[in-house]
């Protein structure tokens, strides 16, 4: 079985969020989004390391609020960068030396199923290097920069995807692409494409959404009310939904 690291970004800002709670600490249906995310892999038996990365001025409240539950799910914790490949690179540096391959999962991601994150890794060990992704549907236009907006050109969808995550690579892979960053990179992908490495698309869902605003948190609740519910355990543990209620 191969050996998987999960980093879970968390640093940004939230600044589209408009709540006193940054977006990985709002409550979703009782628990932290960040916690209800690292509970789809902590609880694998192919992740043997779970690095959550925040921002240096939240540790604090982290610590307090969150180190029973990060003790219990023994997930590290890193502070992160200005940028999001900063942050990454920092997870990077405490790889365990037995980790094959390392998987990037925003921590705003709490929808991703069991069988999405089985697919993109088991493509992740055939390839080297995968992310979950949907295919474009809409149509796409580019817009003028002046105001008001003109449309400019329509633009083909085909062979568009949009990329989600986890995304997941050798370590091999994504330590030599970090070494040098492109500019302007907006996903981890992108990081890994530049060094000439093919990267694999897996078919996700969209129900694997990012949270983003507000309106998202409540979508997302949504999705998980939706879904079964899972069989409950009856031993008692830090991150039992009661907890954060």
């Amino acid at each position: 079985m191969a050996k998987f690291a999960v980093i879970l970004p968390a640093a940004g800002k939230s600044t589209r969020f408009s709540d006193k709670e940054k977006k990985p600490y709002a409550a979703l249906d009782g628990r932290p989004v960040w916690l209800r995310t690292a509970e789809l892999f902590v609880s694998r038996a192919d992740v043997c390391q779970c690095i959550l990365v925040i921002d240096p001025s939240d540790e604090e409240m982290v610590k307090r609020k969150y180190g029973a539950n990060m003790a219990f799910l023994n997930i590290s914790l890193v502070h992160g960068g200005s940028e999001r490949f900063q942050s990454v690179a920092n997870a990077l540096k405490m790889l365990k030396d037995e980790i094959e391959f390392v998987a990037i999962h925003d921590s705003v991601r709490p929808c991703v199923t069991s069988e999405m994150i089985d697919r993109v890794f088991q493509q992740a060990t055939k390839s080297g290097a995968a992310i979950l992704a949907l295919p474009m549907t809409d149509s796409l236009k580019r817009g003028s920069i002046t105001e008001p907006v003109i449309i400019e050109q329509s633009l083909p969808r085909e062979r568009l995807w949009l990329a989600q995550t986890p995304q997941v690579f050798s370590k091999e892979i994504i330590l030599k692409a970090f070494e040098n960053v492109p500019k302007g990179a907006t996903d981890d992908s992108q990081v890994i494409e530049a060094t000439g490495a093919k990267v694999s698309i897996v078919v996700g869902s969209s129900s694997n959404i990012k949270i983003t605003t507000r309106d998202d948190l409540f979508l997302a609740d949504s999705i998980l009310k939706s879904r079964p519910k899972p069989k409950a355990n009856a031993s008692v543990h830090p991150f039992a939904d009661d907890m954060f209620r």
